[in-house]
């Protein structure tokens, strides 16, 4: 079984999040960036099938090559070989048309791809792939099992979860419950020396229309001070509420 685990380089969630060029683009000065955490679940898993099973792990990613110490995490992970795709991620159309490229040049059985990344959300890439590719599709997948060509899977819907079988070739929007938080693997040193000998290819983009673009960010809102009342003030108390907060 042959898996490509779809890898987002984004920022850490600690990172001071900072935008230049009159608020148009991100600022990326000082900021430490990670595996997407979605993927970091799905990667997780595809070990797991390599592990358990003899399956072969790719990871690929879309970005330039500021991305590849991400990559080399990865593969420091446990991940067999990678792919970077030589491209600025303008938006999920035109990653999707070069992860698909990836995926049909190199006959992949099962594509493990986060629901969404942690930077834009935008929650489109693996459903756009798997529409441009004709392939089987499940989002917000917390549970995946391969037997043979036999799929069964849990993904989560409003109010509850639903299992579902289905066949390989298959594409998967991954999110935490695929694997324990307890079960990602940390690289060890051996992992890191062993990555610096593995396969990381370099792809250059095939053609692809942009049809987004960020216009403008804006930070929310700084949230005010707290106002403490004091138990024996309850008129203050609803005074507050209902003339400055507006909630009753």
């Amino acid at each position: 079984m042959k898996i490509l685990v779809c890898i987002s380089h984004v920022p850490d969630t600690t990172s001071k999040i900072n935008f230049v060029n009159g608020d148009s683009e991100f600022d990326t000065t000082g900021v430490q960036y990670v595996i997407n955490p979605n993927d970091e679940f799905g990667l997780t898993r595809a070990i797991w099938f390599q592990e358990q099973q003899g399956a072969t792990v790719t990871v690929v990613n879309v970005g330039g090559p500021e991305t590849e110490p991400t990559l080399r995490k990865a593969l420091a992970i446990g991940a067999n070989e990678a792919i970077r795709v030589n491209a600025t991620p303008t938006d999920g159309f035109f990653v999707a048309k070069q992860l698909a490229e990836v995926i049909k040049n190199g006959g992949y059985d099962v594509i493990i791809a986060g629901k969404e990344s942690l930077d834009y959300n935008g929650g489109m890439v693996p459903g756009m792939i798997a529409g441009i590719l004709g392939y089987n599709f499940l989002n917000s997948c917390t549970s995946l099992t391969v037997d043979g060509t036999n799929v069964k899977a849990v993904r989560e819907i409003d109010g509850g979860k639903e299992t579902v079988a289905t066949t390989l070739p298959l594409i998967i929007g991954g999110q935490k419950g695929l694997v324990e938080e307890k079960d990602l693997r940390i690289p060890n040193m051996r992992g890191i020396m062993t990555a610096r000998s593995k396969v990381l290819t370099i792809l250059e983009p095939v053609d692809a229309d942009v049809n987004t673009k960020a216009v403008k960010f804006e930070k929310p809102t700084p949230k005010t001070a707290v106002k403490l009342i004091s138990a024996d003030n309850l008129d203050e108390l609803i005074n507050l509420l209902h003339n400055e907060a507006k909630v009753i």
